[in-house]
């Protein structure tokens, strides 16, 4: 069923993004709407001033591509013969239905993103909270309940937030395999969207090459394919020909995070952020209930960090004072394979010996490392034939997680400790007993 005209909007990643009447509804929303002021890189913007784009336009992003993957994976002409059964069960209306719920999961899927998105978020939420579970919330929330009824079909809420935050996120809720694909789409480990989207968006806007890869190839070469020998539970996998699109996917994630997300002085104004917000904030944590969150944005913090800046009084002024005028702190050492090689833990040894000599309001560290690795997945070949990509690719498993643990100083020190470490790191190492 069409759901009346449809409404375009020019995307500088992916062309022209189509919307019905009832899906613009939902774009319209105070949720999403909220995503406009929500920056995609936090305060990468500070480093890469291209870097201002907001969590809205990866939204639409992500939608656009669910909607092209769905349509590819549960094409006829595409359906491996040992799992075809499993598309064919669902009935060409429920089918509809299930690409309407997709793309509004996908537009949906960061609605619960806190100011500054990632930046603060896992320590200044309670402890049973996380954004996901925020956007479970608000799909479900009475405001949106409406927009999602009046839609052509009507759109199960639970199907939405099911969708949108996925197994591993909605523990709680039972999962059909079906719906388990369906969330796969937009947040598998190995060719999510959401995942597709931010690589391609963010390398656009910092202006770098390193999240670039080929996604028309790879997206056409998706299949639904059985998980292993032994399952036939399905999931996400890819024709022989396309191998090289997700080795080049893969290897982009590594790059962006080694050079843009764990850039060293991105780190530090996640830090000065987190340590504003700390002491800002009504108990140091961010609120939870729908209406407090709705009001808040990366504007509002802004408007107070600069604020706070000028106000010797206020709280947070010396973290504020440290972003809006630039003063933030320095690396004096950044972890490297030689040192991790050869001793335990060296950044937490450079760490005490920076504290024991400078203070430890002078000192920070941070470690940072991907939390998942490159996932295998299916591989079928000409003939069908259904193979594991670690015996297809021999790249695949061998990209490393990325990791980068830094240890930032007050800027007025820098200097003396860059010297002092030059002439004395491994001094300081050997002596800690700290050998690999």
């Amino acid at each position: 069923m069409v759901a009346g005209p449809y409404h375009e909007i020019r995307d500088p990643i992916h062309g022209f993004i189509k919307l019905d009447s009832h899906e613009r509804r939902a774009l319209d929303s105070p949720s999403v709407q909220r995503l406009r002021h929500i920056h995609q890189l936090a305060m990468s913007y500070l480093i890469y001033p291209g870097a201002t784009h907001m969590r809205f336009e990866h939204s639409l992003g992500v939608m656009e591509l669910a909607g092209r993957v769905y349509d590819v994976v549960t094409a006829e002409y595409n359906l491996h013969e040992s799992i075809a059964s499993f598309v064919r069960q669902i009935p060409a209306d429920e089918r509809s239905y299930w690409r309407k719920v997709l793309r509004m999961a996908a537009l949906c899927h960061d609605i619960g993103h806190l100011p500054f998105s990632h930046a603060a978020e896992i320590e200044l939420l309670p402890n049973d909270w996380n954004h996901e579970k925020i956007t479970a919330r608000l799909v479900l929330s009475d405001s949106m309940k409406e927009i999602w009824e009046c839609m052509r079909p009507p759109l199960n809420p639970k199907d939405v937030a099911k969708i949108a935050v996925g197994p591993e996120k909605m523990r709680d809720e039972s999962f059909s395999d079906w719906e388990a694909l369906l969330s796969e789409i937009i947040s598998g480990e190995a060719f999510g969207v959401d995942r597709m989207d931010y690589l391609l968006r963010d390398s656009h806007h910092a202006g770098v090459a390193y999240g670039r890869f080929d996604h028309h190839r790879l997206i056409e070469t998706m299949r639904i394919l059985p998980a292993d020998q032994d399952s036939d539970a399905p999931t996400l996998g890819i024709e022989e020909g396309g191998i090289h699109a997700a080795e080049a996917l893969l290897l982009a994630r590594y790059f962006m995070f080694m050079q843009v997300y764990y850039h060293r002085v991105r780190i530090a104004y996640d830090l000065h952020l987190e340590e504003f917000l700390r002491d800002w904030l009504p108990n140091g944590q961010f609120p939870t209930e729908e209406n407090e969150l709705q009001r808040l944005t990366d504007n509002e913090i802004l408007q107070v960090i600069y604020q706070a800046a000028s106000d010797p009084s206020a709280p947070g002024h010396v973290h504020a004072s440290r972003i809006s005028k630039r003063r933030h702190f320095r690396p004096v050492y950044t972890t490297n394979p030689a040192d991790r090689k050869n001793h335990d833990d060296p950044l937490t040894t450079i760490f005490s010996a920076c504290v024991e000599e400078y203070g430890e309001d002078s000192v920070r560290k941070r470690e940072h490392t991907q939390l998942d690795p490159a996932a295998a997945f299916p591989v079928t070949d000409s003939r069908g034939n259904v193979s594991s990509s670690e015996t297809v690719s021999d790249l695949l498993g061998s990209i490393p997680l990325a990791n980068v643990g830094v240890v930032l100083m007050d800027p007025s020190q820098v200097s003396d400790a860059r010297r002092w470490l030059d002439a004395d790191k491994d001094d300081i190492l050997v002596a800690s007993g700290n050998g690999g």
